[in-house]
């Protein structure tokens, strides 16, 4: 980093990866920074800067501040942490001292030690705070320490279980027997769409209500999709269509694959085709018409927002939003590790934070079966269809697909 590039960190002020921070700070506070921006995706301290922006420098030589960080980065955070280090002198012979996090995935949470407690600290805007119970079991959920989807749902038992879907996916989707009542249990735990608790007690996983549950908004308030259809470009009142839609993910189907009890994808697909307008156009003396987007791009865009959203984020719904000239599909959480806009457009993506989801939506045909959905259902489809680029947008805890109905006017 150079002189020039610091002095505009500084004036642009503290932000979600940058805090200002005086050196003779305890450990523990300095600690509870390291902590939070561990937990965001890294960031910056700078050490001799005030809150008002004003530089006051470090009080500590460049070698002794050095080792002083490293020692809290080893001794109070958990897992601890080796940042970067370095120093530039300013005018006066001040010293602004620049610690540069870069956490890994796998490790988080982070956590500040003090005494005998472990504290997780979050980033939220400009301030860092301890996280909620919410908030660290996400952390350890994006570590891949564990798998929200393979949890159970309290007080949702087998009985919870739409069977007509159970037998539809493992005799018509699967084309297998349909297991026999007494060994029902035993495969449903053995798909992790069940699972034995304490006292050997036995309900539903997240992924087995989600994906075949009678009633999955009963203890997920977040398994289902808000579609709404506006009149003009923005989000007004007065709409032309509005559908909170709710259930088992997936359809019923009969042997010719023909849909006989619609399911919340299948569903959020017929609200857009109902609602979204046609374009027509003339060639010669004949007249043309088609719909504003390929269904195909649609349906891959919304199972995509089913099968990598954050589901531990409780009371949100997806969203699917259709304006007078584009559709948004908003998925609640950032991309999970190791996904990234580039790799889905390349079509190489193969991690997901539903696997579960993921496996069976694939049995369904829902997904593609080499990861390609993105690159030639959504970004070529709508190439062929209206010529129009699709959107990819990850940022403020969510992720979204935006579909244009024709060329956007600059």
């Amino acid at each position: 980093m150079t002189k020039i590039e610091l002095l505009e960190l500084i004036s642009n002020g503290e932000n979600s990866t940058v805090e200002f921070k005086r050196d003779d700070v305890r450990p523990e506070s300095l600690a509870k920074e390291m902590s939070a921006l561990l937990n965001h995706r890294g960031g910056i301290i700078l050490l001799g800067v005030e809150d008002n922006h004003e530089i006051s420098g470090m009080t500590r030589e460049h070698q002794e501040a050095e080792e002083w960080v490293m020692n809290i980065a080893r001794q109070n955070i958990e897992p601890s942490d080796i940042p970067s280090f370095h120093s530039i002198n300013m005018d006066g012979d001040k010293q602004v001292g620049i610690i540069e996090l870069f956490p890994e995935t796998f490790s988080k949470p982070y956590k500040a030690r003090t005494g005998q407690s472990r504290t997780a600290y979050v980033r939220v805007g400009s301030t860092s705070r301890e996280a909620s119970r919410q908030e660290e079991m996400r952390l350890y959920q994006s570590a891949g320490s564990i798998k929200y989807e393979t949890r159970p749902v309290p007080g949702m038992k087998v009985e919870s279980l739409d069977l007509r879907r159970i037998e539809n996916y493992f005799g018509i989707i699967l084309d297998q027997s349909v297991p026999e009542p007494e060994e029902r249990q035993d495969i449903l735990l053995n798909s992790d769409l069940l699972v034995k608790v304490e006292d050997d007690v036995v309900l539903t996983s997240v992924a087995g209500q989600l994906l075949f549950g009678k009633n999955p908004n009963r203890r997920l308030h977040q398994a289902g999709v808000m579609a709404v259809a506006f009149p003009d470009v923005e989000k007004e009142y007065n709409v032309i269509d509005e559908d909170r839609i709710r259930g088992p993910l997936v359809s019923r189907f009969s042997p010719d694959r023909s849909v006989v009890d619609s399911g919340v994808i299948d569903r959020s697909v017929d609200f857009v085709k109902r609602n979204m307008s046609s374009v027509a156009w003339l060639e010669g003396a004949r007249r043309h018409v088609k719909k504003s987007y390929p269904l195909a791009a649609v349906r891959e865009a919304i199972v995509n927002a089913v099968v990598h959203r954050d589901y531990s984020r409780d009371g949100t719904d997806i969203e699917v939003s259709l304006y007078k000239n584009r559709l948004e599909i908003i998925s609640p959480g950032e991309l999970p590790n190791g996904v990234t806009i580039e790799k889905m457009k390349q079509g190489v993506v193969r991690e997901t934070r539903n696997g579960l989801i993921k496996e069976i939506l694939r049995d369904y045909r829902y997904v593609d079966h080499f990861g390609m959905g993105v690159r030639n259902r959504i970004i070529k489809g709508m190439r062929d269809h209206n010529g129009t680029e699709p959107e990819f947008i990850n940022e403020n805890d969510r992720f979204m697909v935006r579909l244009w109905e024709s060329t956007p006017q600059s």
